[in-house]
C-alpha cells in the first residue's frame, strides 16, 4: 500500500471470487478496518477462525496475520475495507492497537449508531472518489469514525481473567505515558517506573501483546510521529528529528532509513508526489 488512505466496498459478485479463491493468511503493513453491512465475515486471526454475520466491525492492526473471506447470505454482501498508513491518524492508531489486539471483531446493532459508521463511510469514499481527494477532510472522518466504535466496544468489553485484565490494563497505561512522552529521549526504565514496575515486567506484557519488546514500541511510535510530520508539514529533516529527541540530523536520518526502507527526505518527496 503506498497512499496513505483507501477505501473499497465488496459487493456479493468479488465475495464470491474470493470465497472461491481466499488465499493464505497474511500480514499488512496498514491497518484495516471492515465494516461489514450485509453478509457474513470469516475470519482467520489471533490463530482460531471464526465467522460472524454482519452487522460487525473489525479491526486488524499492523503486522497481525490474519485472513478475512467475505461471505454472501441471502444474496447480499455489502461491506467496506478501510486501510489506512499508521501515520495517517497518528494519536488514534497506537490506542487502537490497545484496544483491539486480542479482540479484532465486534458485532454491532442495526442501530442509529451502525447507521452513523456507515454513513461516514460512503462520505470517505464519495470523498476518495474526486480527481484529486482531500485527506484533510477524510482524516477527521476516520478518527470519528473510530471514536463511534471505541464507544460501542467498550459496552461489550470482556471481562477476561485476572492475569489478562491486569495485563490489558498495564499495557493501555503504558500507551497513554507513551503517547505523552514519546518526544522525549526516554527509554523502557522511564517508562517501567512511570508504572511502578520493573523494566522486564513490563517488556514482557508488551512481547506478550505486541510481540516486540518496550524499546521496539518506542521506536515504531516516533516513526509514525516522524511520517506524520514529514507529510503534514514543512519542518526541516533536522527540526523533526529534533522534537522527536534526536540531537543530530544523521542519527536521526539513520534511524528512519533503517525503519522505512528510505530517508526521510525520500519519504517525503514520495509522499507529496502521492498527495498532490
Amino acid at each position: 500500500m503506498i497512499q496513505p488512505f483507501t477505501i473499497h466496498q465488496i459487493t456479493p459478485s468479488e465475495a464470491k471470487d474470493i470465497t472461491a479463491v481466499p488465499g493464505e493468511p497474511h500480514m499488512h503493513d496498514f491497518e484495516e478496518l471492515i465494516i461489514a453491512v450485509e453478509g457474513a465475515l470469516e475470519h482467520f486471526i489471533d490463530f482460531k477462525t471464526t465467522t460472524f454475520d454482519a452487522p460487525l466491525v473489525s479491526f486488524v492492526t499492523k503486522g497481525k496475520v490474519h485472513r478475512a473471506i467475505p461471505k454472501v447470505k441471502k444474496g447480499n454482501c455489502k461491506m467496506w475495507v478501510l486501510r489506512f498508513k499508521s501515520e495517517f491518524i497518528p494519536e488514534t492508531t497506537f490506542q487502537l492497537y490497545s484496544y483491539y489486539h486480542n479482540h479484532a471483531t465486534i458485532k454491532m446493532q442495526r442501530d442509529e449508531c451502525f447507521r452513523r459508521m456507515v454513513s461516514l463511510s460512503e462520505m470517505m469514499f464519495n470523498e476518495m472518489q474526486q480527481p484529486i481527494p482531500e485527506y484533510a477532510i477524510i482524516r477527521p472522518l476516520l478518527t470519528a469514525l473510530f471514536i463511534m466504535i471505541e464507544s460501542e466496544r467498550k459496552k461489550q468489553e470482556p471481562e477476561g481473567n485476572g492475569l489478562e485484565k491486569t495485563q490489558n490494563i498495564t499495557f493501555k497505561n503504558f500507551l497513554k505515558i507513551l503517547e505523552e512522552n514519546f518526544h522525549r529521549p526516554e527509554g523502557v526504565e522511564y517508562y517501567a517506573e512511570k508504572l511502578f514496575m520493573s523494566p522486564r515486567n513490563l517488556n514482557l506484557i508488551c512481547q506478550s501483546i505486541l510481540h516486540q519488546t518496550v524499546t521496539e514500541t518506542i521506536e515504531i511510535r516516533k516513526l509514525i510521529e516522524a511520517k506524520n510530520l514529514l507529510t503534514n508539514t514543512d519542518k526541516s529533516i533536522s527540526e523533526i528529528g529534533f522534537e522527536l529527541g534526536f540531537n543530530e540530523k544523521a542519527y536521526f536520518t539513520n534511524v528512519f532509513k533503517k525503519k522505512a526502507g528510505q530517508t526521510p527526505t525520500a519519504f517525503r518527496e514520495e509522499m507529496r508526489k502521492l498527495i498532490s
